[in-house]
This record gives C-alpha cells, sequence and structure tokens, in this order.
C-alpha cells in the first residue's frame, strides 16, 4: 500500500482524477455484469421449451406463473406480457409483447456505451498527467539548479509514465469489460427477439383458432 500511495502522489492531481475514473469503471462493470449474467438473464431455450410445451397444452396460467417465477429475467417478463392477454386477440398480444420488449431492451443495455466513452477519458486524463510531468522535467532541466535538476528530472519523468501507465490501464480494463459485457447483452438482445417473436406466432395462431369462423 505504501509503494501504491507514493505512486498516486507522484503522478499528481491527473492520477488522482483517473483514481475516481476507475472507481467508476469498477462500479459499472460490477453493476452491469449482475444484471447481464445474473438479474436479467436465464436459458432462453429451455426456459422457452417449458413455455411451449404448457401453451401447446393450453396451460396458459401455468405458463403464465412459470414466468413468474423469474419476475427480473428479462425474457420471463416479455414473456408474460404476450401470455396475460392470451385471450385478447392477435393484435393485443403483439402489441403487448412489443410494448414489454421496448421497455426492458434499454434496461439490458443500460450504461454499457459508457465503459467504451470511460475509456476514451481515461486515456485522454492520463495523456494530460504525462504532458504535465513532462513539462515538469523540461522545467527541471531549464531553470532548476544544477544540484535539484537530477531529482526534478527524475519526479517529472515519473509522474509522466505512471499517468500514462494508469490511464492505459483503466482504458484497457473498461474496454475489455465492454467487449464481454456487449457481447452478453447483444445475446440476451437477440434471445429475446427470437423467443418473443416464437410465442407471438404461436398464441396468434391459438387466437386465431379459436375463433367461431376458424379465421
Amino acid at each position: 500500500m505504501g509503494e501504491l500511495g507514493h505512486i498516486i502522489d507522484e503522478g499528481g492531481v491527473f492520477m488522482k482524477v483517473n483514481i475516481g475514473f476507475l472507481a467508476l469503471v469498477v462500479a459499472v462493470i460490477i453493476d452491469r455484469v449482475i444484471a447481464v449474467f445474473f438479474k436479467l438473464n436465464l436459458n432462453g431455450a429451455r426456459f422457452m421449451a417449458q413455455i411451449e410445451k404448457l401453451v401447446v397444452s393450453d396451460n396458459i396460467d401455468k405458463a403464465v406463473k412459470l414466468c413468474n417465477a423469474a419476475p427480473k429475467a428479462a425474457l420471463a417478463r416479455v414473456l408474460r406480457a404476450g401470455l396475460t392477454r392470451a385471450n385478447r386477440g392477435v393484435l393485443e398480444i403483439g402489441n403487448a409483447i412489443e410494448e414489454e420488449t421496448l421497455a426492458v431492451t434499454p434496461q439490458i443495455m443500460k450504461r454499457v456505451p459508457a465503459l467504451w466513452s470511460l475509456a476514451n477519458i481515461a486515456v485522454l486524463v492520463g495523456l494530460l498527467g504525462t504532458i504535465m510531468g513532462l513539462i515538469k522535467a523540461f522545467k527541471a532541466v531549464g531553470m532548476a539548479a544544477p544540484e535539484q535538476k537530477s531529482a526534478l528530472l527524475t519526479s517529472g519523468i515519473s509522474e509522466a509514465m505512471n499517468n500514462t501507465a494508469f490511464g492505459l490501464g483503466i482504458a484497457v480494463t473498461a474496454i475489455a469489460a465492454h467487449l464481454l459485457i456487449g457481447s452478453q447483452a447483444k445475446h440476451l438482445v437477440e434471445d429475446l427477439e427470437l423467443h418473443s417473436l416464437k410465442l407471438e406466432n404461436m398464441l396468434s395462431r391459438r387466437a386465431v383458432a379459436e375463433l367461431p369462423d376458424g379465421r
């Protein structure tokens, strides 16, 4: 901890600014990992297979209860919206599924793009720290007393390199997390669109079949 504190002190004000961005990056990563890998996620194919069996056997109430068992999962919420309107006609089924999909999708993608922006900002802040460190080093060479030049030059270069390394480290972490979390979020959205369309088609066929003239 002592060595880390020394590096932070050497890095100057821009190092401390980047520590704030690091904390923000870590908070966003933790929040999004919990959301897209756990809270909003479930096994779409297996869940949809269970729903299909219940719909085919005309057990809509049990299908709704199955969705209620995972109230926070994105797919369960969308499927539940359609299932609760299974007896209200094709148009209302489609509208309910579309409305819930539009409500859930932003929750899946929430704050994911921010990781890319934070990566860019961290690099730029690190670059500012690098420039300030180099300015300090050049000033030491040009203006300081001979006996102080070596220490000031070393301090300036150390500040520059520490800021560069720290900014790049934050950026690499944020970009890697963006890639991982963004990929999972995209998978959830694709899963959502596929299975919600399957359910809409199933319920629409069921609704049409129940019309008096079969149309």
